[in-house]
């Protein structure tokens, strides 16, 4: 049976589904979803994060979190977690660049957030030196300080689309025609949790809602402003979401979200001003967003850039220089992702972003 027979099954026995179902199925179903079958990363899968495009991202942001670290005291013990690590390339190289820091690798204890078994299985390989603890959810999380990066983690959490009508709105949900899935809409009904958008939206306009995003910030906040720590949320998206941001990526080509359920990754766009409405409910500040190209720039990444060209032949060169403006420029990567940081109250923004 394929995926798309299952939920075709599954909507003609319990009716139409939510985005957010649809999502899930597509990316988590234990033996027919995305992420539980697949590698899906690098030249060989269907997209390339930034880790992958260049050593010089983690590098820096392992740097950014251990400067926050000796910011914050050197705690002698805490946790250097990754959310969605993938195939541990990230983390791979936040502990190379953090070799040199007096105390940290002794003090470090590797936490990785990972639902797949088989990408832990990939990223044993990646960090096996490091004796990585693997844990299922934040709820899992340590009781110590936390210094934790999220790279394009949270744009794979499951939404929930609701278009505006009046003083309510219509659930956008996935049923079945003849041609196959298909998109409609529910009846209209208020949303609590859309009160705040009456204010800023009009009939028509389409809002996006990540309810598992919220206490997933929550317990990573909680953490840091009970326990001290950083957490860096690095993701495609804006401060409010407005519009439809859902897409579907398979072999680095944009296709229908509806195409090939399970065969292709389902992402949208970040609502980054819900992840600090969640981070200051929990006592916890955070910074300004800020886009990825500032973030790196202001870390020093055409510095680090440059020390590396002078020891490449010049195809080598040629990549690096590439890779410095895919992940920097405005037209690239640079714009298009932002930056959100944790921090305690009482403590310095992590190095690279504003409060």
């Amino acid at each position: 049976m394929t995926l798309k027979d299952h939920l075709i099954g599954r909507i003609h026995h319990d009716g139409p589904m939510s985005v957010s179902d649809f999502m899930s199925e597509c990316l988590l179903h234990p033996t027919l979803g995305y992420y539980s079958t697949r590698d899906p990363f690098g030249a060989e899968g269907d997209f390339i994060t930034a880790p992958e495009i260049s050593q010089m991202f983690g590098e820096l942001i392992g740097l950014s979190l251990a400067q926050s670290w000796m910011d914050q005291g050197c705690p002698s013990t805490f946790t250097l977690a990754e959310l969605g690590p993938g195939r541990g390339t990230l983390m791979s190289d936040i502990l190379r660049a953090t070799r040199q820091v007096p105390g940290f690798h002794e003090a470090a204890q590797v936490c990785l957030v990972e639902a797949s078994p088989a990408l832990r299985q990939v990223q044993a390989k990646t960090l096996g030196q490091y004796t990585p603890n693997w844990i299922g959810t934040t709820t899992e999380l340590p009781e110590q300080p936390l210094y934790l990066v999220a790279n394009e983690f949270f744009d794979a959490l499951p939404i929930r689309q609701f278009i505006r009508e009046g003083e309510g709105w219509r659930e956008r949900r996935i049923g079945v025609t003849e041609d196959g899935l298909a998109f409609g809409l529910g009846p209209n009904a208020p949303q609590i949790a859309l009160n705040d958008r009456l204010g800023d939206t009009k009939d028509g306009d389409l809002v996006e809602l990540c309810a598992t995003a919220t206490p997933i910030v929550t317990d990573i906040a909680n953490c840091i402003a009970s326990h001290d720590g950083v957490a860096l949320i690095i993701d495609y998206g804006d401060w409010r979401s407005l519009g439809d941001t859902l897409q579907a990526v398979k072999a680095h080509e944009k296709t229908r979200p509806l195409d090939d359920p399970g065969q292709s990754d389902l992402t949208a766009h970040v609502d980054f001003e819900r992840l600090a409405m969640a981070a200051r409910a929990s006592g916890c500040a955070h910074t300004r967003l800020t886009p990825q190209g500032v973030f790196l720039e202001r870390l020093g990444i055409t510095t680090r850039a440059q020390a590396l060209i002078r020891n490449l032949n010049v195809p080598e060169q040629k990549r690096l220089i590439s890779a410095h403006r895919r992940l920097t420029h405005p037209d690239e990567m640079g714009n298009l992702f932002k930056v959100l940081g944790l921090y305690p109250a009482q403590s310095a923004p992590p190095p690279g972003l504003e409060p």
